[in-house]
């Protein structure tokens, strides 16, 4: 047991801890969502927009989470309204508006002088965070957390029918744009902490992983986060003994947790079907 704390005597390691299991919460509530919606592509789609506004905010000498949050939801309008507004299939809006998107952030950054590494933006940088970090993500992630709480029947239905969510009386537009919202808060919280790319792991592997053991939505809502704070823990400290970035060892886990899942949940149905 000793051992197993050994990595949390040091400051670094108690910051990361901290801010990646502040931030898997929310992100794990969000991927139940996500994963029932349909809407996997569209939470890497923000994961991928945030850059512009982050290259830009460091010019304007404004905080980065702020152009992240104002590009991540001009992402997402702008997707909507090219799904509503053309013949072009949604998750093909969707790639071309990410790409380009990313494709701008990177010519951006090539174009400014900057002391931010792209690599943490990209990837994170949570063994090198302070503590007001800390704090402002956990604010973050905190808000997202009581929003999802407070709305979680409604979204509930939207996620699930919207046209029997619009015949009950619910604003699906507000729901619609609502999620969006909370999918590029969310997004935000986890850049300094997981980056940019590795985000889209946590926000969608915990609810594709319970979804594939339950159909019923409260238990999969807590499998989801379960399963993100178990990989939270789990990648931090084996990352540690094994010298590696904690973010991309928490993703690996949750990759091997879905195709370990996969695996058990399809031989079961196997069974099920030469039993029945």
């Amino acid at each position: 047991m000793t051992e197993l704390l050994l990595p949390f005597q040091f400051a670094f390691m108690q910051k990361a801890l901290l801010i990646t299991m502040a931030v898997a919460l929310p992100m794990a509530m969000l991927s139940a969502y996500v994963v029932l919606k349909g809407w996997s592509l569209m939470g890497d789609a923000i994961a991928h927009a945030v850059l512009p506004g982050v290259v830009l905010s460091y010019v304007a000498g404004i905080p980065l989470l702020i152009g992240a949050f104002v590009a991540g939801m001009i992402c997402s309008v702008a997707t909507g309204y090219l799904n509503l507004n053309s013949r072009v299939k949604e998750d093909t809006v969707m790639g071309v508006v990410f790409s380009g998107m990313f494709g701008l952030g990177l010519v951006l950054y090539a174009m400014v002088e900057t002391s931010l590494h792209l690599d943490h933006i990209l990837f994170g940088d949570m063994l090198g965070l302070a503590w007001g970090d800390v704090l402002q993500t956990g604010a973050i992630a905190a808000t997202v957390t009581l929003l999802l709480l407070f709305a979680g029947r409604d979204l509930l239905a939207f996620a699930f029918d919207p046209a029997h969510a619009r015949a009950i009386g619910l604003r699906t537009s507000l729901l619609h744009y609502g999620l969006l919202a909370l999918i590029s808060l969310t997004v935000i919280a986890a850049l300094e902490a997981i980056g940019i790319i590795l985000a889209i792991g946590m926000l969608i592997a915990p609810g594709a992983i319970a979804f594939l053991w339950t159909r019923r939505f409260g238990p999969m809502l807590l499998l989801a986060v379960l399963l993100a704070e178990s990989a939270t823990l789990a990648g931090i400290t084996l990352s540690f003994w094994i010298d590696s970035a904690p973010a991309p060892t928490i993703v690996v886990l949750l990759t091997i947790a879905f195709i370990a899942s996969f695996t058990a949940t399809t031989l079961r149905n196997h069974r099920t079907e030469r039993i029945g």
